[in-house]
């Protein structure tokens, strides 16, 4: 104990700092978030202050005060929008859930490729079912031009995959099909 005492001091005063933070975070439900806010904005100046006594570890408070100046404006939304799960748990867990069921669905063990070329369109509505039950009236499109702009960037990603596919297989008559497309195209040579 008398060997290690000298690097207890500057664990204590760390301690002091950070405990406070994880205090904020750990607000509970129906605290307004702008009051989450200062709070955490309290702690971090505090922070700051104490971090020239926090000796051996002041990289480390620099690097939490760092890191939360940087993430500050993201911080809170779960107390803003109550929607969203309070940790990044339940955010894993929805999203574990999407790809447990695509696994089970098409027996692979990595994830499909659709969760690529579809993703935007999957994975809201693995998500969105998860949430309420929906009627055939309200699954039929009510903004038809918004519909197609997503059905057609599908198709793109979709294309693009077909062409590096197809350029795989026989790279050879992959080139000799464009250059005899531009040859048709009628433009000159």
């Amino acid at each position: 104990m008398d060997e290690t005492a000298a690097l207890w001091a500057p664990i204590r005063r760390a301690d002091t700092l950070v405990w406070p933070a994880a205090t904020v975070l750990n607000t509970g439900a129906g605290v307004p978030a702008d009051q989450v806010q200062a709070a955490s904005l309290r702690v971090r100046r505090r922070m700051g202050l104490g971090k020239r006594h926090g000796g051996t570890l002041e990289g480390a408070l620099t690097h939490v005060l760092k890191v939360t100046r940087s993430d500050a404006p993201g911080l809170f939304h779960c107390d803003t929008h109550r929607d969203i799960p309070r940790t990044n748990h339940g955010l894993a867990q929805c999203f574990g859930q999407h790809r447990h069921h695509e696994r089970r669905t098409t027996g692979r063990k990595r994830g499909t490729p659709d969760t690529v070329l579809r993703g935007p369109v999957r994975l809201r509505t693995s998500v969105a079912s998860r949430l309420q039950r929906w009627t055939a009236a309200e699954l039929a499109p009510s903004h038809v031009a918004a519909w197609r702009e997503v059905r057609q960037a599908v198709r793109a990603r979709f294309a693009t995959r077909a062409q590096g596919l197809r350029f795989r297989r026989d790279p050879d008559a992959y080139v000799r099909g464009l250059e005899q497309q531009f040859l048709t195209s009628g433009l000159p040579v």
